[in-house]
């Protein structure tokens, strides 16, 4: 099994923070993580040093490759940090990316 996570410590919501599927609207000092496995990426947050993670709304979704995997979890930290009740951006892949190349 092929698998790969990041994870981004320290990202500031903007306002309106990010969507979670379990207790709704976390914003503030928040951390990013992302796992990749066999297709498929999830995405959790959590305050930073807090025991607790939560599924970013619209996690997990489909994902062709790790390469694809970094560049989604870079999307998702970026609309943390834009805010507005964030979830999983739609991720546009460029042909390599889409075919799973590294």
């Amino acid at each position: 099994m092929t698998w790969a996570s990041w994870t981004t410590r320290g990202v500031y919501s903007g306002h309106g923070g990010v969507l979670t599927e379990e207790v709704g609207p976390l914003s503030g000092d928040l951390t990013i993580h992302t796992t990749w496995a066999e297709g498929t990426a999830q995405i959790t947050v959590q305050y930073t040093d807090a025991a607790d993670w939560f599924t970013m709304a619209g996690s997990p979704v489909p994902c062709p490759s790790e390469e694809a995997s970094r560049a989604l979890h870079a999307a998702a930290v970026e609309a943390v940090r834009q805010g507005s009740a964030a979830t999983v951006p739609v991720l546009q892949l460029d042909p390599e990316q889409a075919a799973g190349s590294e």
